[in-house]
């Protein structure tokens, strides 16, 4: 009877193992297959066998993964090019040799620190990482960043805690491209524009120089062309008007080019800020084209509300809205209409309260090849279209290629945007203005 027993409980034993052994190997064809490649041929080997080689095989593509990740930041880290990223709450999760030099990141810092603001005081970089948050879409930024170093320190950084007394302020131009990572992260890729910029302000300052040296001799050719008006007759009298209103075009294009240069090296010095109705603004620029807009009928419709007001330097502000208008004029169809949209954008986190101003007339708009440049300074495409001039200078034919330039620098100076596109409805031109209602902490 004991044996017997013992027989059913072996049997059962056997029976149980191989139970489990079944379930077990069953386990590992489902790992096997988890893993396995549809390429991959069928092997003729005991189950054991096939998980401990493609244990193998997976450790080995491990390593090899590692070495890949240990060459792509050896590359990151001393690419030319610098990139930030960050987590959900703004948290630097790295950054490479590039960016901590652009932005004056102390690397002893980073280590102990990890929320971005702490180590880099730059709104601009605040609100291209928000923006790229929000909208899930690559950003684009270009900003001047501003930073402090001891004059007795050796290394320059952002924020300094040293107990120094003598600071010096500096800058460096920036352009950032922000990109959307998995889990509300954000990858940041920094370019220096300083070297661009620099040679930019030098040939700036070469042309300047010489327009300045122009005004003296194009005075005297002036003076000398209205005395000899009065003493001859046809057709040498022809003759020197042409040449008089050719040197007063020329005189203008130098006043010009002066007037953009002053305004960008020194805009703080230039604009003289005050509060203004911008509704009544642009109605008084109105009225002074208005007796050009009456011979065309060509009348002016104003949305949005009238009580918005800005703060801006006034005269300035009339210069570029005779710009804008004047050429909306010129390009619109008789007893047409050209439209003034004013709309206020309240104020955000990763912005302060701004106005829009839309200028939209009712002529064939920009030509699609001539919308990126027409911003540049004395570009040619259209001549229709980029040769703007304000109303006194009409007389003189041509304008000097300055106008869109001179009025993208206003803007520019007062920490708005100027952007030219065409009105998909009317097809006409569409230049939208915008400004904070507010003066800027640093123009």
């Amino acid at each position: 009877m004991a044996a017997v027993e013992f027989c059913l409980g072996l049997l059962l034993g056997v029976a149980f193992c191989t139970w489990q052994q079944y379930k077990f190997k069953q386990k590992l064809r489902k790992l096997l297959a988890t893993f396995a490649l549809n390429d991959e041929p069928t092997v003729a080997l005991p189950i054991i066998s096939q998980v401990r080689r493609r244990l193998n095989e997976l450790d080995l593509r491990r390593r090899e993964l590692e070495s890949e990740r240990e060459v792509w930041q050896q590359l990151i880290e001393r690419a030319p090019v610098g990139y930030l990223q960050v987590d959900a709450e703004n948290q630097l999760l790295g950054c490479n040799l590039q960016a901590r030099q652009l932005l004056k990141i102390d690397y002893r810092r980073a280590d102990r620190i990890r929320l971005l603001l702490e180590l880099v005081r730059s709104y601009d970089l605040d609100r291209l990482i928000e923006q790229t948050r929000q909208l899930q879409q690559v950003q684009e930024k270009k900003w001047t960043y501003y930073f402090t170093r001891c004059a007795n320190d050796e290394e320059t950084q952002a924020t300094s805690d040293s107990a120094a007394s003598t600071k010096i302020v500096e800058s460096i131009a920036l352009q950032g491209f922000g990109f959307p990572l998995p889990n509300e992260q954000v990858g940041v890729f920094l370019l220096d524009r300083q070297p661009l910029v620099e040679l930019s302000q030098s040939r700036d300052r070469t042309f300047s120089d010489l327009t300045h040296e122009l005004r003296t001799p194009l005075t005297s050719i002036s003076l000398v062309a209205e005395n000899l008006l009065t003493r001859l007759q046809n057709p040498e009298r022809r003759w020197v008007e042409q040449m008089l209103r050719e040197t007063n075009r020329l005189s203008e294009l130098v006043r010009q080019w002066l007037d953009l240069t002053q305004l960008e090296a020194a805009p703080h010095r230039i604009l003289k800020y005050e509060t203004l109705d911008l509704h009544q603004l642009i109605l008084s620029v109105w009225q002074i084209l208005e007796p050009i807009a009456n011979k065309k009928q060509v009348a002016l419709t104003y949305f949005g509300t009238t009580n918005i007001s800005l703060a801006a330097d006034r005269s300035r502000l009339i210069q570029v809205l005779l710009n804008l208008l004047d050429n909306a004029i010129k390009h619109t169809p008789p007893q047409t209409e050209i439209i003034v949209r004013v709309t206020l954008q309240p104020a955000t986190k990763t912005d302060i309260e701004q106005i829009t101003i839309d200028v939209i007339d009712s002529g064939r708009g920009f030509s699609e090849s001539d919308l990126p440049y027409i911003f540049e300074r004395l570009y040619r495409g259209d001549k229709s279209r980029l040769r703007i001039r304000l109303p006194e200078t009409q007389s003189n034919g041509d304008g000097s290629g300055l106008g869109l330039a001179i009025a993208q620098q206003i803007i520019r100076s007062h920490g708005g945007s100027i952007c030219a596109k065409n009105d998909p409805k009317i097809g006409g031109a569409w230049l939208q203005v915008t400004l904070p209602t507010e003066k800027p902490a640093k123009i």
